[in-house]
């Protein structure tokens, strides 16, 4: 398969993929007109943004295939990373945060509170993933890594 065969079969899933995260957005819309449970609607909530947010990057990911490259130059990534870097430290401060609270539930059968802070903690761990995953780009980058 040709780069150019990868790269349109990438962007037609891409497309797919939209389509899908779009009904996501209206399933969990009419999940939120339903009811009134504040469990049941801050999830269904959480998994709209993230359905918009990945509607996003998959709008990206097709772009930057068929129209609009994406680079990162060194000196953009010099620009803002001491700022990236106190952002790393309060982030991981969440996930101690979020780990020291699920301890303290350990065993008192407070399962709601409990559902809730396991996905804080994992949703923090995700964002730490993120920023060491965009760290190897800043490492990668010559004479800045």
């Amino acid at each position: 398969m040709s780069a150019k065969e990868i790269q349109e079969q990438i962007v037609s899933n891409m497309r797919r993929w939209q389509k899908i995260e779009d009904a996501s957005v209206a399933s969990t819309g009419s999940v939120i007109e339903k009811t009134e449970n504040p469990i049941i609607r801050i999830i269904m909530e959480i998994i709209q943004r993230d359905s918009q947010m990945h509607y996003r990057i998959q709008e990206m990911i097709a772009d930057s295939l068929e129209s609009k490259t994406i680079t990162v130059s060194p000196d953009e990534l010099i620009e803002v990373w001491d700022l990236i870097e106190k952002h790393i430290k309060l982030e991981q401060k969440t996930v101690e945060l979020a780990n020291e609270a699920l301890g303290s539930l350990k065993g008192k059968k407070m399962v709601v509170q409990e559902y809730l802070l396991d996905y804080l903690l994992i949703d923090e761990e995700k964002h730490n993933k993120l920023l060491d995953s965009f760290e190897t780009i800043k490492k990668g980058m010559y004479p800045y890594g």
